[in-house]
């Protein structure tokens, strides 16, 4: 499904709100889809531009924030192999369509003068860093945005567990997940006018109702290392600052739950 977003993160709260942030350093996970924007493929830059400017934002109050992209928007690995491709390839394909996503996504970063560096699984010296531990938290300590490109560099893994590996190398907060809804619901809200969100919910229970936020395995992940994942609307207003912050609506996952 297309999602279209014309979306403003960075406009509902001001840089000057003094509250202390919920989360000081976070992994943000965007689907490859929401860089299309209003388009049915590739990369829309103003997209690009209004994430961008939502990050700065963000920065600005003392967050250190890594991305990663999913690669949708150009290839995806899985809508490959169901066409015959085989899977290793069709997800090294994909992977290579993340880094692509994070090679524009740092340019119209650093076109608004966020210092950005983008670190991929798979080794391209020549248009990125490799993938380093240690260098990666420098970056972030430096106030540089790092953003994760290629997954975990294997196929037969999503870039949802690439993010929750990533969340947990670099010893984050939390992982905010940037959705076209504004949390986990009980069923699909498009489909049953009866379902309802979770404010909080736990991990069991998210992998028990099969609650297709994330992959299993990436669920797993986070569970297994007790950092919370919060699913919030990229469409509503100052979304991302409003999380930090731990305002706005959302759905937090921990393994306390409701």
């Amino acid at each position: 499904t297309t999602e279209i977003y014309t979306l403003s993160l960075h406009d509902a709260l001001p840089i000057s709100d003094s509250s202390p942030l919920k989360y000081k350093r976070v992994l943000l996970k965007l689907s490859g889809e929401a860089l299309m924007g209003p388009g049915q493929f590739g990369i829309d830059i103003p997209t690009c531009e209004t994430f961008a400017h939502a990050i700065k934002k963000a920065q600005e109050t003392g967050a250190e924030i890594c991305l990663v992209i999913g690669g949708g928007n150009i290839f995806r690995g899985v809508a490959g192999a169901a066409k015959g491709m085989e899977r290793a390839q069709a997800d090294s394909m994909g992977m290579l369509a993340t880094i692509m996503n994070a090679l524009a996504m740092q340019s119209v970063l650093e076109s608004i003068g966020v210092p950005t560096r983008v670190q991929s699984a798979i080794r391209m010296e020549s248009i990125c860093e490799p993938y380093i531990r240690r260098r990666a938290q420098r970056h972030m300590e430096k106030g540089r945005v790092v953003i994760f490109a290629a997954g975990i560099g294997n196929p037969f893994f999503t870039t949802d567990t690439g993010a929750a590996l990533r969340a947990i190398e670099m010893n984050c907060d939390a992982l905010l997940k940037g959705t076209q809804v504004d949390g986990v619901y009980t069923a699909d809200p498009k489909l049953d006018a009866n379902a309802t969100r979770y404010d909080e919910v736990g991990y069991q229970e998210l992998l028990a109702k099969d609650l297709r936020v994330m992959d299993p395995s990436a669920v797993s992940l986070m569970r297994d290392n007790n950092i919370p994942i919060v699913v919030f609307s990229l469409k509503e207003e100052g979304s991302l600052l409003k999380v930090l912050h731990g305002k706005g609506t959302s759905t937090t996952i921990t393994n306390h739950g409701a």
